[in-house]
């Protein structure tokens, strides 16, 4: 796949834009005409080439623009990066999968070469071209963990294992769905999830939990979650709230398919070698409804998926406030017709 890199803004005059090429491989994530939140884990495995699941790390049109988007985070919040000490070996696992999965998946960009401990890493796109030794934190500009996530597309969370239980002890979040690494930096699996709606009822949290205390190495799973937004806007940290949460007010059924987006995470999990932990990345992609409803099958399931979401969930998305027009202006594109099942367009 050729891609050239766009050059785009996530705020500001959201110059953010999909190509036809980027709308098709979007991962749309409702295989059926409803959604209620579950686990729904599968391995994280090559599958259907061009697609977003073709790599274990997926970079596309939007690599560079991403990544000067997180300088400016990390500029204006530090404490979008951090890292509690134990962690520092887990830093240096997440730089050796990332770098060695990049250098494999997309050797026209990034170059990863090993002489011992001496590494030569090459990213073309960024025009960086360092040489460090491996576990030596006083070669890199930053430590390894902010070294490589300065360089990655979507958020990484670090989390450790111990006391039967995962901990959020380092990460670099600067693309979340309203949650705070500042805040959540400690806790344990079932607090950070504390204000999912309905699902602990479910005992999805603890399935979920059980499954990950016996990820094993070399075997990532992987699954879909999804919220909304209003504009293209990959900073929607309750830290800076008072930036975008006003623009869920200015959302109307005139507008809502050039204003709203889909805001999909491809997450998956990692079982780290030397230090055990497990790495979270959460890769966050965006579509517009007027470009969605280009294909028919997403348009007709989006609509009776709102529409038919529980008020709780519909809360937690933050779609209170604007469901009413992005219903209204959805319903133009569901003819009633039958969909087929599955994610991928027909």
């Amino acid at each position: 796949m050729t891609i050239e890199f766009n050059t785009e803004t996530f705020r500001g005059d959201f110059t953010y834009h999909n190509s036809a090429e980027a709308i098709a491989r979007f991962p749309f994530p409702f295989p059926e005409d409803k959604y209620m939140y579950s686990v729904n884990i599968e391995p994280h495995v090559s599958f259907r080439p061009g697609s977003v699941y073709e790599h274990p790390f997926d970079v596309d049109e939007h690599y560079v623009s991403e990544v000067a988007d997180r300088a400016l985070v990390l500029n204006e919040d530090p404490l979008r990066s951090q890292s509690l000490p134990h962690m520092n070996l887990a830093g240096w696992d997440l730089l050796e999968l990332l770098m060695t999965n990049l250098s494999e998946s997309y050797p026209q960009w990034f170059e990863l070469h090993q002489d011992g401990d001496r590494w030569h890493w090459i990213n073309r796109p960024l025009g960086i071209d360092d040489t460090f030794t491996f576990l030596d934190n006083t070669t890199l500009p930053y430590g390894p963990m902010e070294y490589i996530m300065r360089q990655t597309q979507g958020d990484y969370a670090l989390l450790d294992q111990r006391d039967d239980n995962l901990w959020m002890d380092a990460g670099v979040i600067t693309t979340q769905a309203d949650w705070s690494l500042d805040f959540d930096i400690g806790m344990n699996f079932m607090e950070w999830h504390g204000p999912v709606p309905l699902a602990h009822e479910l005992g999805v949290f603890e399935r979920a939990l059980k499954f990950l205390l016996n990820l094993r190495q070399g075997q990532p799973v992987r699954r879909l979650n999804w919220t909304m937004t209003v504009h293209p806007r990959l900073d929607t940290s309750p830290e800076n709230y008072a930036k975008w949460g006003v623009d869920r007010a200015t959302v109307t059924p005139e507008n809502a398919g050039e204003y709203m987006y889909l805001r999909v995470e491809l997450q998956s999990l990692w079982r780290l070698p030397r230090s055990n932990a497990i790495v979270f990345p959460i890769r966050c992609y965006l579509i517009s409804l007027q470009d969605l409803v280009t294909i028919p099958k997403w348009g007709r399931r989006l609509h009776r998926v709102l529409r038919d979401l529980p008020d709780e969930l519909a809360d937690y998305k933050g779609l209170t406030m604007t469901r009413p027009s992005v219903l209204q202006y959805l319903s133009q594109f569901d003819d009633g017709a039958q969909t087929s099942a599955g994610t991928f367009p027909d």
